[in-house]
């Protein structure tokens, strides 16, 4: 989400650029409408498009103030580890997450995995450009999660390195806006109805996971772990 909302940001100089100059290279549509109108006001327009940028910028500054701390799942050993922020994660020790940096940059080992993440990474992109282009929408929905990527490569290392991982998944639980907690809150209330008021926490939690993730649960798995009821 980081770099989308980065590059964004990027094209609305460029779309500010293009109607300063008239050329309207990136609106075909007001192209079409400025040959059939004698005027277009290209200045309001174009202090519209500031004006989006310069909001869009205050909404997501964050971002940019944070790029480091928000890169460090995927590439931590790119990382000057004075520029992550410590503040949000006080279980996190900086000493310790230096030295944990600087041993597990020798050891081939687990090196490779962040090699392989962000290869396999580079591939989803790539399929998800092509798919993008030839408008198989369905299609990008089958590829696999960035996500997930990043956190079966974290759960593979090792809990040596703890400060690491500590912090790592707490980067990965960021919310990038609110949208995915009013989606929870809105599926709780629908699950926990007035019909349904003595549901307890665990019942709850669990009707929640089912609903809000793609968690799948191995029903064989679990019937066979039940003792069938003898009959009498």
């Amino acid at each position: 989400m980081l770099e989308d909302v980065l590059a964004f940001e990027r094209k609305m100089t460029v779309f500010a650029r293009d109607v300063q100059r008239g050329t309207l290279s990136h609106f075909p549509s007001l192209r079409e409408f400025r040959e059939e109108n004698t005027h277009i006001n290209c200045e309001y327009l174009q202090d519209a498009i500031i004006e989006m940028q310069t909001a869009f910028g205050k909404r997501f500054s964050e971002f940019r103030e944070e790029k480091s701390t928000l890169s460090f799942p995927v590439t931590p050993l790119d990382i000057d580890p004075s520029q992550l922020n410590m503040s949000a994660f006080p279980g996190v020790s900086q000493p310790d997450l230096e030295i944990e940096l600087a041993d597990i940059a020798d050891k081939d080992l687990w090196m490779s995995k962040f090699k392989s993440l962000t290869a396999d990474l580079e591939d989803v992109a790539r399929q998800k450009a092509v798919l993008a282009r030839e408008h198989k929408w369905s299609d990008i929905e089958n590829l696999p999660k960035p996500d997930k990527l990043v956190f079966e490569t974290w759960n593979a290392i090792p809990d040596t390195y703890m400060n690491m991982k500590t912090y790592a998944f707490g980067v990965l639980s960021i919310f990038g806006s609110t949208y995915l907690c009013e989606q929870i809150f809105s599926s709780m209330n629908y699950i926990k109805s007035k019909y349904r008021s003595r549901l307890t926490d665990d019942s709850l939690q669990s009707c929640l996971k089912l609903k809000v993730t793609s968690y799948s649960p191995d029903i064989e798995k679990l019937c066979s772990d039940v003792q069938k009821q003898k009959s009498h």
